[in-house]
């Protein structure tokens, strides 16, 4: 901007100069000051071109740098969206970890309600065994009767002196305890069309002994026919 100031100024005292006087040194003059000013103008010139290459090699480099920008913004949303994701799967994994811990609990309790109740039913069962147990010899020695424990947890009951034309002729019945925790007859020989009645009966009073006698009734009924 100098530079052009100055240029200016120059021109303007050749002009007053020239004006002023006219003639061969005031020509030589002109011309001197033509080369002056087309030197300078050259140099302004190189000088230009030089800021013009520097500013174009700058907005390279913006560019450049712009183009880095655009790159790492993609890759940094691009890693974001991943990240994004990943929380999405984890809280995912983290529910279905809840889910899986509720689900395993509520099973536990399951188990352990149903551990308590067939400790409970063992409990009963043990105690009705016991009681059968308790009356074997009783029943031996007043009704003939013979009580053998089999597999499964069976009691086999074994009646003789019933049929007066063969009193060792066995007539006998299978009991045992059901899931359920009640008697139940599991086999009858001779059968005996009374036996679902009597077990109903011995579920309903809970009474072993009635329950003996009146199947050993019923053998011996059946015995006379």
């Amino acid at each position: 901007e100098d530079e052009i100031t100055l240029f200016e100024r120059d021109m303007k005292e050749f002009w007053i100069q020239f004006k002023i006087s006219y003639g061969t040194e005031q020509i030589s003059q002109t011309l001197a000051l033509r080369d002056s000013c087309k030197e300078t103008i050259e140099t302004l010139s190189e000088k230009w071109s030089e800021k013009l290459k520097e500013e174009d090699l700058m907005i390279e480099k913006i560019q450049e740098y712009n183009n880095e920008i655009l790159q790492l913004s993609k890759y940094v949303a691009e890693k974001e969206e991943q990240l994004t994701e990943v929380k999405s799967k984890l809280n995912q994994e983290e529910e279905q970890q809840k889910n899986l811990t509720d689900s395993i609990q509520e099973l536990k309790e399951e188990l352990m309600k149903k551990m308590e109740i067939k400790s409970s039913k063992n409990e009963a069962a043990k105690e009705k065994v016991e009681r059968v147990s308790k009356t074997k010899t009783l029943f031996k020695e007043r009704l003939g009767l013979e009580m053998r424990r089999i597999h499964d947890e069976q009691l086999q009951f074994i009646f003789r002196h019933i049929d007066h034309k063969d009193p060792d002729k066995p007539y006998m019945f299978t009991l045992s305890i059901n899931e359920q925790g009640d008697y139940e007859v599991t086999s009858c020989t001779p059968p005996l069309d009374c036996i679902a009645e009597l077990q109903l009966k011995l579920r309903e009073t809970n009474n072993f002994s009635a329950f003996v006698a009146n199947i050993r009734k019923a053998f011996t009924a059946l015995s006379y026919k």
